[in-house]
């Protein structure tokens, strides 16, 4: 990676184009989630650093001719190529980072680098290719009207701990192609990877005061960063209470608010599916796929399987075979196929889900525990919970952990019914044999994305985001790049003549 021996361990704040430590000298160890043991410090920020940070983005973004708002969209294309480069230079070093950050594999670390590397390659070439502004018609030739699109402002960029390099480069990609300036507040939980992102931008040549992080807790950094009056734009992702104080936190200063929130996403297999041996066991595939990647720490996880009942039975018997076959493990080590949950927080958190399930009349049929010979990490063994219902804790609320609940349906009307019963509306799958029903069916889902035959994959071309509390606001696409933008009409009169409204 980057040579950043210019900054000590605990200078993880940077602002104005200097690495410092925090104001108040606080720092927080960085754990590894597989065995609980400390392996990295970092500094721990606060408001004062928070100001420090927004401070120096308004001067790199108000600056004279030279300020990066005014930099040709050419050049500012390139740096974001250039920094693509690096994160594919750096693709071993950030995976495994990220690996023992997140606890996720070494194999989804460098698979979110490479996410990363297209998201900056796209947003490159999407603002490259675009025309220098929308001419409107003014019905006469005296008149020149257009219509631009120009950067926001400072943004204020907030992350969470599951995905933290990728979702980072989701907002800092589409900000700096705009031609904004940000801060960037990382989770506490993984920052790690992020401070490395920083420090590439910066050897990529990004000006002094364009990129801003300030590593430290939401309910300090976080909320400054939203309240604060010289912060335009705040982009948050993470869970649905922290969302709502963020945008309450924003609403005095009227500033841009995009939220991109959680998620309880269902998962319709109907038994067309499963007419052949292929269909039925790529079915079970990708419902595993859709649970228990990253140890359902997804917020697109398909963590609501709802099958229909003539296939239930076999379905479901197969899924919780291979279930209990998932290895778990520390995510550098060779075959280890499912990570930690990334605190004991997080896992004491699923625990009580799977007890309240349990207890509400929810069958076990594998995993709800802790996996022995794994005692010192926050290891929680693959979960499947049949019998469930809407009325359960469970169904209805987003657990993020390796939680998969079993609702079954008779009729295409009650698997709609069943996947649009959520608060949430941010992803779904539909698998069937019958194309014309798999699209009727995606349809009539209420979710920002479905995916049909399929589950996760997602385009740096195509919009993400979701209906319902799942938030409001796009990331990738040309509406991604749209957030981080106001638009602009310019009213040239090219023959002015007086008006003579008034006597005089």
């Amino acid at each position: 990676m980057a040579d950043s021996t210019a900054r000590t361990a605990h200078s993880t704040i940077h602002a104005g184009g200097e690495w410092r430590e925090a104001v108040s000298g606080a720092t927080r160890d960085i754990l590894d989630p597989a065995d609980a043991t400390p392996f990295a410090v970092v500094a721990e920020g606060d408001e004062k650093d928070a100001d420090l940070a927004v401070e120096a983005a308004r001067r790199a973004f108000d600056g004279g001719a030279g300020a990066w708002p005014r930099t040709p969209v050419a050049e500012r294309a390139a740096l974001l190529h250039r920094v693509a480069d690096l994160l594919v230079r750096d693709r071993d070093a950030l995976g495994l980072l990220e690996s023992r950050d997140a606890g996720k594999t070494v194999q989804e670390g460098r698979i979110d680098v490479d996410c990363v590397a297209d998201a900056f390659r796209y947003f490159a070439d999407l603002v490259a290719a675009e025309a220098p502004g929308r001419v409107v018609d003014a019905g006469t030739p005296d008149v020149h009207s257009v219509v631009v699109h120009e950067p926001v402002g400072v943004c204020a960029l907030i992350t969470p701990w599951n995905y933290p390099l990728l979702q980072a480069s989701w907002k800092i990609a589409p900000a700096l192609a705009a031609g904004n300036t940000f801060v960037i507040k990382p989770s506490e939980i993984t920052p790690l990877t992020t401070v490395a992102l920083v420090d590439l931008l910066l050897e990529a040549g990004l000006p002094a005061g364009v990129a801003n992080i300030v590593t430290g807790p939401g309910h300090t950094v976080g909320a400054r960063l939203a309240e604060h009056p010289d912060v335009d734009l705040v982009s948050f992702t993470g869970g649905l209470a922290s969302g709502t104080e963020v945008a309450r936190a924003a609403a005095p200063t009227v500033k841009k608010v995009a939220l991109e929130l959680g998620g309880k996403n269902p998962n319709v297999v109907f038994a067309d599916a499963c007419a052949t041996d292929e269909g039925f066991d790529t079915a079970v595939d990708q419902a595993l796929n859709a649970a228990f990647i990253h140890s359902g720490q997804v917020c697109s996880a398909g963590a609501r399987l709802i099958v229909e009942e003539s296939v239930r039975d076999r379905f479901v018997a197969e899924l919780a075979r291979r279930a209990q076959r998932i290895r778990l493990g520390r995510g550098t080590e060779p075959g280890v196929e499912c990570g930690p949950l990334v605190s004991e927080q997080q896992r004491a958190k699923v625990e009580a889900y799977v007890a309240s399930a349990l207890q509400e009349g929810a069958v076990l049929r594998t995993g709800g525990r802790r996996p022995q010979g794994l005692e010192a990490g926050y290891f929680y063994e693959p979960t499947v919970l049949d019998g469930c219902h809407r009325e359960m804790r469970v169904v209805r609320e987003e657990v993020f952990g390796p939680v998969l609940t079993v609702e079954t349906f008779r009729t295409e009307d009650e698997a709609v019914f069943l996947a649009n019963d959520t608060e949430y509306g941010l992803a779904g799958g539909v698998w069937s044999g019958d194309l014309a029903k798999a699209r009727r069916v995606a349809g009539r889902l209420r979710h920002g994305t479905v995916w049909i035959n399929d589950f996760h994959p997602y385009l740096p071309q195509a919009e993400w985001g979701g209906f319902g509390r799942s938030g409001v606001g796009r990331e990738l696409g040309p509406a991604g790049l749209a957030e981080y933008r106001e638009t602009k009409h310019v009213y040239h009169n090219l023959a002015p003549k007086p008006v003579r409204w008034f006597a005089g």
